[in-house]
């Protein structure tokens, strides 16, 4: 069984972090994908201002390319200590570190991102803690849980609040 735990440094993503632990600590056959979604890329590393020079439109492209590498290194490294505590709590809940796999995504919505994760990785089920949002978020339905809720078609959905 492929799981896939979307975690943030909310109180109510690591509560999900220790209930899967708990639940499922004994349990050898679960592989569980700890993933986490990095902010929106900025603005300006979105496009170069593109140039009429075939030569100069691939330099600025090049240049963009690696800016674009850069930009996400540097933000996994900065958000690495969010998949590092969740992975050390599950370990010390007892689950073996060789069925935790870390992972990163990078997309503007965060609620897609989790889902093509969860389909490119074949996970069954998807475990987040109850994310929050305004009241007129939750009135028009519009939070990361009401997607999934929504659009996890063929996945099972753990929602820990």
């Amino acid at each position: 069984m492929r799981l896939l735990l979307a975690v943030d440094e909310s109180e109510n993503a690591m509560r999900a972090v220790r209930y899967v632990g708990l639940f499922l600590q004994g349990t050898p056959h679960v592989i569980v994908t700890l993933f986490h979604v990095l902010k929106p890329m900025p603005r300006a590393l979105l496009e170069h201002g593109g140039s009429e020079n075939p030569d100069t439109e691939r330099t600025l492209s090049a240049r963009l390319k690696q800016e674009q590498k850069a930009w996400i290194k540097q933000e996994m490294e900065t958000e690495c200590p969010i998949l590092e505590r969740a992975r050390e709590m599950l370990v010390q809940l007892g689950f073996d570190q060789n069925r935790i796999v870390l992972k990163f995504g990078h997309a503007g919505d965060i609620a897609q991102s989790i889902l093509e994760e969860a389909r490119i990785g074949s996970h069954e089920t998807i475990v987040l803690g109850r994310t929050g949002g305004s009241g007129i978020t939750q009135l028009f339905g519009g939070g990361i849980t009401d997607q999934l809720l929504r659009d996890a078609e063929g996945m099972a959905l753990w929602i820990i609040e």
